[in-house]
């Protein structure tokens, strides 16, 4: 997610105080929670054989290898200076560790992630946000759960494949039609969908293509 600062009374005449920044600091820390323990929530519904071996949108993952890359994020960095500049392998390096615990120790780290994440995490409350709701949809699209996207995190979902997908939204203007207002260069071919299906799809989530309307 980009925190963006036209979300701060204010922000237009330079009236932004320390009080306000802490307020959506606040705000965006809260909403990064609730969606870790929602997310969770899902996990725990899920069978054994679901969140083992379960299919989902991020390919050669499992559910449990989905949370085991965003917990080992928060926890794990240190695999980050042994992996190089490459994210792919610092990915693979997340992934491989979490293999070594069974759910419940997963889930048990989970629960710490969800509840008290480390200083980092809470500073960059506003840029995980859009990382968690789009992990979270890739295991409910992958296992065909239905799910209610609240606006907020389809708004998050959104602004995370923008940051992931430039070549996609600057090649199109993006028409949601769920009451987003539209993203992208007017005039560029229309793409039209829900805001959470564009954000997916902007994401590299090629299968959500199929919902969504192009120009022709």
């Amino acid at each position: 997610m980009i925190l963006t600062f036209h979300a701060i009374p204010g922000w237009r005449q330079g009236r932004v105080g320390g009080s306000a920044l802490l307020g959506v600091m606040t705000a965006m820390l809260d909403l990064l929670l609730a969606e870790r323990s929602a997310f969770l929530d899902t996990l725990r519904g899920l069978s054994d054989e679901a969140f083992e071996a379960g299919p989902t949108l991020c390919a050669e993952w499992a559910p449990r290898d989905v949370l085991g890359h965003m917990v080992g994020v928060d926890f794990d960095l240190g695999q980050l200076a042994k992996s190089g500049p490459l994210i792919g392998r610092f990915n693979r390096r997340l992934v491989d560790r979490s293999r070594g615990y069974d759910r419940d120790e997963l889930m048990h780290r989970g629960e710490r992630w969800a509840t008290a994440p480390p200083l980092g995490a809470r500073l960059s409350a506003g840029f995980l946000i859009g990382d968690v709701s789009v992990h979270h949809q890739d295991v409910v699209r992958g296992l065909g759960i239905a799910r209610e996207v609240p606006p907020r995190i389809a708004a998050a979902i959104l602004r995370e494949g923008m940051v992931l997908g430039p070549h996609r939204w600057t090649r199109h203007r993006l028409l949601p039609t769920d009451g987003h207002r539209p993203v992208g260069i007017p005039g560029r071919p229309a793409v039209r969908g829900t805001t959470e299906a564009l954000g997916m799809w902007l994401a590299g989530r090629a299968a959500v293509a199929a919902e969504l309307e192009f120009a022709t």
